[in-house]
């Protein structure tokens, strides 16, 4: 009888692999985030990805950057994060010390809706606005909240 494979993803793989697909969602031409937020018994609460609220249809939807308000994106997306916070049915309390993790180290204003929620780390992919004054902030927010915050690599895994 062979033993039980010895190679399998960890955890922090299989969250980051999950947000990775929920950012397959994503119909942002230039960003596509996905989160997905596990609780402290490595279940799966919920997932998000970046896109526009529900009562807009995306095809009509401007998804450049603009100099006028009314039609940039950045305006009216919401992130991953905050979906991922928004889809969830359950209680708060169910995220309190859970991980949240993304695809991109979330803004300022994520950063506070993540503590406000209670989740406990944040483990992200990439950091591309790193050094800005939104990543500076969220990283405050976080520091002061006693949020921790890490940044993972993924392997290539193949099946056997």
């Amino acid at each position: 009888m062979p033993g039980k494979r010895s190679n399998v993803i960890s955890w922090d793989e299989f969250f980051m692999r999950v947000a990775i697909a929920a950012a397959l969602r994503s119909k942002d031409p230039k960003t596509q985030v996905g989160a997905c937020i596990a609780d402290t018994n490595n279940r799966i609460l919920s997932v998000g990805y970046n896109g526009t609220p529900s009562g807009i249809n995306d095809d009509e939807f401007p998804w450049g950057t603009s100099d006028d308000p009314l039609f940039d994106k950045h305006n009216y997306v919401i992130h991953a994060e905050a979906n991922a916070i928004l889809n969830y049915r359950g209680s708060l309390k169910d995220m309190q010390g859970g991980r949240v993790y993304v695809t991109l180290f979330p803004c300022q204003e994520c950063a506070k809706m993540l503590v406000q929620a209670g989740i406990g780390e944040v483990v992200y992919l990439d950091d591309k606005y790193e050094g800005t004054t939104g990543n500076l902030v969220a990283r405050s927010v976080f520091d002061r909240c006693g949020v921790d915050y890490r940044q993972i690599h993924l392997r290539e895994q193949a099946l056997e």
